[in-house]
């Protein structure tokens, strides 16, 4: 699905125009980079959550002549579904 896929989908349910919808989800996205830039946690009931941790430096090796690379650390972000979510997408593990 693509981000206009999902902007039509929003209309469609929600009954709003396509820019309505466009501008809700370009808030969504706005509010959650905002808090995960923050170094907080977002959380949506239901779905899941979004936190931001550091990966560690590390030492790695360069795939086409096999030399040693230094990897440095960088924060990344992580998504953990819901167990709702988790139950919705697989229905038979009940």
């Amino acid at each position: 699905m693509t981000k206009n896929d999902l902007i039509d989908q929003m209309a469609l349910n929600a009954g709003i125009s396509r820019s309505a919808a466009n501008k809700a989800l370009e808030a969504l996205v706005s509010g959650i980079s905002k808090t995960l830039i923050d170094g907080k946690r977002m959380s949506l009931q239901g779905f899941g959550s979004w936190s931001v941790y550091e990966r560690t430096a590390r030492n790695g090796r360069n795939p086409r002549t096999n030399a040693p690379i230094f990897i440095p650390s960088k924060q990344v972000v992580r998504f953990k579904p819901s167990s709702q979510l988790t139950k919705k997408i697989n229905p038979q593990s009940l």
